[in-house]
């Protein structure tokens, strides 16, 4: 059911706002196509925007799931952020990435989880520009479509390439993550940002990168990426060592060796 919620609403992000026929670069994909987005674009802070493709792509998610699953609540990023409680809760962002998508940039997804007292059972992830599917199940695994996901199996940080995302929402915090990133990246072979929090979980649950860390994110940006991880045999955490993805937290993530690498180089305890 959630698979069929993110597909509907990916068919409608695709077709929203895109080139018009003269300058539409015919019969090639998503990924590759040139930007010019019809969009309104409308501030919710600094940094973060909103269209009402976000919107309505929430609102066609939230009409699958919720027909499909009477007396369960949506808590999504546009229409209804609120917490995640007991009973079935679906755990919805419907556009992550949103300002790649505004500019075109291939990076942006739709993330839906669903937690069941407060424990995440099961997830997908809609890669949009590249048109795959990530999924995991509490106990039975991740896959990206018919291939089961594992972390990577790489252990000295001087060969891991990590992923992170910059307190953009959050200027106040960016001497403090400087700090961890000057740390952090003279020790690996990199550090990318791409900024969608889902895809680059689901890129630690494929073993694309071997750790991701971010010091804010709310639970529709993770939640999805937080099962795919643990379920490919990766850890995630906040950065207590804690339990993280149905609240807003900092965010910790990577395969064994790397998460714990990681976790106490970003506390300054390396």
């Amino acid at each position: 059911m959630a698979a069929r919620a993110a597909q509907g609403a990916g068919g409608y992000i695709r077709t929203a706002g895109l080139l018009d026929g003269s300058t539409a670069a015919k019969g090639l994909p998503p990924a590759v196509q040139p930007s010019s987005r019809q969009v309104t674009w409308v501030s919710k802070g600094h940094h973060d925007w909103v269209t009402e493709v976000d919107r309505r792509a929430e609102e066609i998610i939230r009409d699958v799931l919720e027909r499909g699953a009477p007396g369960s609540t949506v808590v999504g990023e546009e229409l209804n952020p609120g917490e995640i409680g007991d009973g079935l809760v679906w755990v919805v962002d419907p556009l992550d990435g949103t300002t790649n998508f505004l500019h075109g940039y291939p990076q942006y997804a739709v993330s839906i989880a669903a937690a069941v007292d407060r424990v995440l059972e099961a997830a997908v992830i809609l890669d949009l520009p590249r048109e795959c599917l990530y999924g995991a199940v509490r106990g039975k695994g991740a896959w990206l479509g018919d291939t089961r996901l594992s972390v990577s199996a790489i252990t000295e940080p001087s060969r891991a390439l990590l992923g992170t995302g910059y307190p953009f929402k959050r200027l106040d915090e960016l001497e403090r993550y400087l700090d961890q990133f000057r740390r952090v990246l003279p020790a690996t072979s990199g550090v990318r940002r791409a900024g969608s929090a889902a895809l680059d979980l689901a890129d630690v649950a494929a073993g694309r990168l071997d750790g991701f860390w971010e010091l804010m994110l709310a639970p529709w940006d993770i939640a999805a990426g937080v099962l795919l991880v643990r379920e490919a045999g990766g850890v995630v955490t906040d950065l207590s060592g804690g339990e993280a993805g149905l609240g807003p937290s900092a965010i910790v993530a990577g395969n064994p060796a790397i998460h714990q690498w990681l976790l106490e180089t970003v506390n300054g305890e390396r």
